[in-house]
């Protein structure tokens, strides 16, 4: 059952980008921004785990998981570190899924052509 909530949380999710799309004239990375944001703010009034502890690893898969691992970082570094450790903690949990997506992004680079 975990696999059916999983891909019907990240369809929904997929659904609304697509409504925003069609429907405004927002850009892709305006439509990431604000699922990023979104995701940060279900986090702050922990809504992110309730739907993470449900639907299980799909809800780790959407970018809405990027916000929710910003905010959690930011807030145990000013937790640990004052205000200075909302900035030198915040990509310590996204750190991995960065660095995997700039290396995947140059393995692909190096495989592909441009078209002109």
């Amino acid at each position: 059952m975990t696999y059916i909530y999983s891909f019907l949380f990240v369809g929904f999710i997929c659904l609304i980008a697509q409504i925003l799309f069609d429907n405004f004239n927002l850009t892709n990375g305006h439509i990431t921004s604000i699922f990023v944001v979104v995701g940060a703010i279900l986090g702050f009034f922990n809504l992110y785990d309730k739907f993470a502890y449900y639907v299980g690893s799909g809800a780790s898969v959407p970018i809405m998981s990027f916000g929710n691992l910003l905010y959690k970082a930011a807030y145990y570094g000013y937790h640990t570190n004052g205000f200075l450790g909302i900035f030198s903690n915040m990509l310590t949990t996204t750190s991995a899924g960065i660095t995997a997506a700039i290396i995947f992004s140059f393995i692909c680079i190096i495989f592909s052509k441009p078209k002109n």
